[in-house]
């Protein structure tokens, strides 16, 4: 008898609202652990609002109404009650520019083991090195851990902001076009660390390059004007797409 198989997260019947105007219709898709799905479509048809919805970072927006379900390992994140403070650390968030805090490399990744955990210094600095190891940087910044993260380039600064989420341990990493203010080198060394956390990690990217989407990605979702026109594996969705719609974005014939 062979196993169900099990999904992450579970979207059912998403959407959004900004006070009168629908930004999500009716979205609905599963996402399995350990892959990385991208989210594709034109500015403005939804892909941020989708993403910012799996850890509830939208409720910070007057005037938005959630209808729908969404689970996360068989939870409903939207039902009221949710501890939101856990959630975020549970589902942690990569914007489009990063946003390390003005304060010591080795503060900006012991930042959140502070807020959500008592634990010893030592434990703090055992976590640190491992975080800053998964991300590449251990080597180069261990020398110089008390210096400003406001000094490292920006590819360097992107991968503080993910070491700082790691060492809370999340099991979902969202990332808000992590590379759209780096050059193409820095880029490539981002998609490469993606490659390697998502044997640990389900990750949820938005991205406007498509390319991007292909290098990256196992599964994709391609939005068009807050709605989910086609999901699923990415080879698929680049090369023989069910939707037409799919295809004329992909082929640049649209968007």
């Amino acid at each position: 008898m062979t196993e169900a198989v099990q999904f992450k997260i579970e979207v059912e019947g998403l959407c959004l609202y900004y006070g009168s105007f629908q930004a999500l219709k009716g979205v609905g898709l599963k996402i399995k652990p350990d892959r990385v799905t991208a989210v594709i479509g034109p500015s403005g048809c939804g892909k941020s609002t989708f993403l910012r919805c799996l850890n509830r970072m939208n409720d910070l927006i007057e005037g938005v109404k959630v209808e729908g379900r969404i689970l996360i390992d068989s939870e409903n994140i939207l039902r009221t009650g949710t501890d939101l403070i856990h959630l975020r650390k549970k589902v942690g968030m990569v914007f489009q520019r990063p946003n390390p805090f003005p304060l010591s490399l080795f503060e900006n990744v012991a930042f959140g083991l502070k807020l959500h955990h008592s634990s010893s210094r030592g434990e703090i600095e055992e976590r640190v090195e491992k975080s800053l190891t998964a991300v590449g940087l251990w080597e180069e910044l261990k020398d110089s851990l008390k210096s400003s993260a406001l000094a490292l380039s920006l590819e360097q600064q992107q991968r503080l902001c993910i070491a700082r989420l790691v060492a809370v341990k999340p099991d979902v990493l969202l990332m808000d076009e992590p590379c759209s203010a780096l050059d193409p080198v820095a880029t490539l060394r981002i998609e490469e660390l993606i490659h390697e956390l998502k044997r640990d990690y389900t990750i949820v990217i938005v991205t406007h390059n498509m390319q991007q989407a292909a290098r990256v990605s196992d599964e994709t979702a391609y939005f068009y004007l807050g709605e989910l026109v086609e999901f699923g594996p990415t080879e698929r969705i680049f090369t023989t797409p069910d939707k037409k719609e799919t295809e004329d974005y992909i082929t640049g014939r649209f968007g």
